[in-house]
């Protein structure tokens, strides 16, 4: 019971690990977590340590890994997290998980160009079409005698004259559809009105090959006359990044090309389907295994820091480390270091020996489930020293106790003791679940705390007869007015001429005794006016109300 209310006896241990078995002791220990490594290399640079180059493959590989992640999040395809706790990979293991790691990169990222190359070629194909079937209904409706009149500008009064045949040029392309105004007004003011602009929208929006966001996009057909229009017309059309596509002149070049681009339309289609169903399957093997992963990575990774923490002896066979642990676990400690060497194969057993120090220990205090929530609000105030008494345990009741004071309402006391309740009994459910929501898990992780506060807040809103701000009368008022009238001479002219009067407790009738329970429900009418100093929190709660 003196561990809870002090912090753990800790002792200063030197441990001696073979090389060969060092990797699987710090496993062992990592996963029973009771040892706090201390360095004994700080005059080494960080990149100078002896296994600097196994932390840069497993940096490597946990950053493959959160590219595959991505690729996974971005194709909307759930993660599997079956929530076990995998053991650490061998050192021997690392070039297969490297191997493997490189194999999904290199395949997503070879699909992934083929992909944006086949929607980019699909993009243009499918803007050729538009163009090939809006230009069509442009050329029909060029035929219309009262569109040429329109277009006469583009004619001199001499051509005019003499009749001689005329030539247009055009040209034929796609641009974004919110772009055509300013378009048309600089196609408008550098070609002084001597070009003529048809565009029509395009119904469904195309998508973009590089962002894969939905752009909305319009067909244009400019007509002009003579080489440097049209080089004006070329450069327009480039500062707006607009596409341009070639387009024939004859109806029936146009309806021949338009059949063969929707052949390679379907043939397109087809291919980027099977690509889409290669990636899916891919992106699919990743995310049933990529939590497992991502698990193993950084547990080696974690070794490999822990590792270049130690210090290699004149032979090169061992490695020496310290370790502050806990007293009562030196027993554990000690078996998980032969479960490492039996692990690694190696027959020279690990030791650990106890060392003398003056140094300070760190602060280390036990705690559960239920115990951590209060321990983490006490040390975010401040950690205490080494063996001094934790505030922890007394927080598991003025903690809650403080809030109920103040909040101190019955009704909204339930509802957080149900919500509490909810959360403890779905407690293993939810953990599996791994919810990344932030909020969510700063509240589950403090669902003892939200429990307690809900129960004291019951506990209080009883005392002050308070529901929902709401004055409650369960037992009926211990005091009552009408003695005052028939014993004490009070008439409807006392009442008239005094504005303040006072209940005679002495008045037989007038005070029945205490209240059963809590504060009388008549204090609530003359609560913000009470000065008695045990209530005076709440008058300050009831006007913010």
């Amino acid at each position: 019971m003196g561990e809870l209310f002090r912090s753990e006896e800790m002792t200063l241990a030197q441990l001696f690990l073979q090389s060969e078995a060092a990797y699987c002791c710090v496993s062992e220990l990592g996963e029973l977590g009771k040892v706090q490594f201390r360095d004994l290399n700080p005059d080494v640079n960080v990149f100078q340590r002896k296994f600097v180059n196994e932390v840069r493959r497993c940096e490597e590989m946990d950053r493959k890994l959160r590219f595959v992640e991505k690729e996974i999040r971005k194709a909307n395809i759930p993660i599997m997290d079956t929530g076990e706790n995998p053991e650490v990979p061998f050192p021997r293991d690392m070039i297969d998980l490297e191997a493997n790691f490189e194999k999904i990169e290199n395949e997503l990222k070879e699909i992934n160009t083929n992909q944006e190359a086949l929607k980019r070629n699909f993009l243009e194909l499918t803007e050729l079409k538009f163009i090939l079937r809006k230009t069509q209904q442009f050329f029909d409706e060029m035929a219309d005698p009262d569109l040429l009149e329109e277009s006469s500008s583009l004619l001199e009064p001499n051509e005019m004259g003499r009749g001689t045949p005329l030539r247009l040029g055009f040209v034929a392309g796609v641009i974004n559809r919110e772009r055509i105004p300013t378009f048309e007004r600089m196609l408008w003011r550098v070609c002084r009105g001597n070009v003529f602009l048809r565009q029509a929208e395009i119904e469904n929006p195309l998508e973009d090959p590089v962002t894969g966001d939905y752009v909305h996009k319009s067909v244009f057909i400019i007509f002009f006359q003579g080489d440097q229009l049209k080089n004006r017309v070329k450069k327009i059309c480039e500062g707006f990044r607009a596409s341009l596509y070639p387009c024939p002149e004859t109806p029936q070049e146009r309806k021949e090309m338009a059949s063969g681009v929707n052949t390679r339309i379907d043939d397109l289609q087809m291919v980027l389907n099977q690509t889409e169903d290669h990636r899916q399957r891919v992106l699919q093997a990743a995310a049933k295994n990529i939590r497992v992963w991502f698990i193993k990575v950084r547990k080696m990774k974690a070794i490999y820091h822990t590792l270049n923490l130690c210090n290699i002896d004149v032979t090169q066979k061992c490695l020496i480390a310290e370790v502050w642990c806990p007293v009562t676990d030196l027993d554990s400690i000690q078996f998980a270091l032969r479960r490492g060497t039996e692990h690694s194969g190696s027959t020279v057993p690990s030791i650990l020996n106890r060392m003398q120090t003056n140094q300070t220990p760190p602060t280390y205090n036990k705690t559960n489930k239920f115990t951590c929530g209060f321990q983490n609000i006490v040390d975010a105030y401040g950690i205490g020293t080494y063996r001094e008494i934790n505030p922890a345990p007394y927080t598991i009741i003025t903690f809650p106790f403080l809030f109920a004071v103040m909040f101190g309402d019955f009704g909204h006391g339930i509802l957080m003791t149900l919500f509490a309740v909810w959360m403890v009994l779905r407690e293993s459910r939810i953990l599996s679940q791994k919810n990344e929501n932030e909020m969510f898990s700063t509240v589950f992780s403090g669902r003892y705390i939200i429990l307690l506060m809900g129960i004291f807040s019951i506990y209080t809103g009883l005392i002050y007869n308070d529901c929902f701000s709401k004055s409650l009368n369960i037992f009926g008022s211990s005091w009552s007015v009408r003695p005052m009238f028939d014993g004490y001479n009070w008439t409807e002219e006392t009442l008239r001429g005094n504005p303040v009067l006072q209940l005679n407790p002495a008045v037989l009738g007038v005070f029945g005794g205490p209240y059963p329970f809590g504060i009388d429900p008549v204090r609530a009418l003359i609560f913000c006016m009470s000065n008695t100093k045990f209530f005076n929190c709440k008058p300050e709660v009831r006007e913010l109300k």
